[in-house]
């Protein structure tokens, strides 16, 4: 067995090597890289390693490294380890997971027995393996309690682009009045819906459901950056 462990922080990827020896024995080779782009370059040479990855790094974060490598190697196994449950990173890393890959997502914060087992479980035995707090992101996320489908959550990230409600149409195949519609839902959403000052001339709505997006870690700086790089790849087939 091969484990590769992609950490920026010197002293994480130090725990997380120790975590790899103690966890796996039966473990021959474990690779280290400090960053997201050595990380990769690592995967490809080494197909049949196992990933142990940080979610924030610089210049090239987790998410992006992790789509490169499934987009190359689908069945690569992946644990991220994070130190955050946020909305943006959790819709990250579920929109990049192969189908039927084995993965897991481990908080920093959790302990050195809950690391070792999700290392066994997803490496020796195929298993996912979730943290409860991110499970509680996702049910939030992705269920029906105030949630935003996949939809809407492509147009929240259309909208903190900068593009209009014709262009979003256009780029996601909708018709006007459904992007409108959209747009609705996603302001009541955020709580910016009639009796709110919002609705009542206040605010701009449109820059008001990105900052309070931005404010409850709907978004983030990787989810815009990824979003951005998508827009500039869909501009560009446009001609």
């Amino acid at each position: 067995m091969k484990v590769l462990v992609i950490e920026d922080d010197p002293l994480h990827r130090a725990y997380l090597l120790e975590a790899v020896a103690a966890a796996l024995p039966e473990c021959e080779t474990v690779l280290e890289a400090a960053a997201g782009g050595a990380g990769e370059a690592l995967a490809r040479a080494h197909p049949e390693a196992h990933v142990v990855m940080d979610l924030q790094m610089a210049p090239r974060n987790g998410i992006e490294a992790a789509r490169t490598i499934w987009r190359e190697r689908p069945g690569t196994r992946i644990l991220f380890w994070s130190n955050y449950a946020d909305e943006a990173y959790v819709r990250g890393v579920s929109r990049i997971v192969p189908d039927g890959a084995a993965y897991g997502y481990v908080l920093k914060s959790a302990s050195d027995e809950r690391l070792h087992l999700a290392l066994r479980s997803i490496f020796v035995e195929n298993q996912c393996v979730i943290d409860r707090e991110v499970r509680g992101t996702q049910a939030l996320s992705f269920g029906r309690k105030g949630g935003f489908s996949e939809g809407e959550y492509d147009i929240l990230l259309d909208v903190a682009l900068g593009l209009t409600d014709r262009s979003i149409a256009t780029r996601r195949n909708l018709s006007l009045r459904t992007v409108q519609n959209r747009l609705q839902q996603i302001y009541e959403k955020l709580d910016l819906h009639e009796g709110n000052p919002a609705a009542e001339g206040t605010f701009n709505l449109r820059a008001r459901a990105v900052a309070t997006a931005l404010l409850r870690k709907l978004l983030n700086h990787g989810a815009l950056e990824r979003a951005e790089a998508e827009l500039a790849e869909w501009l560009r087939r446009q001609g």
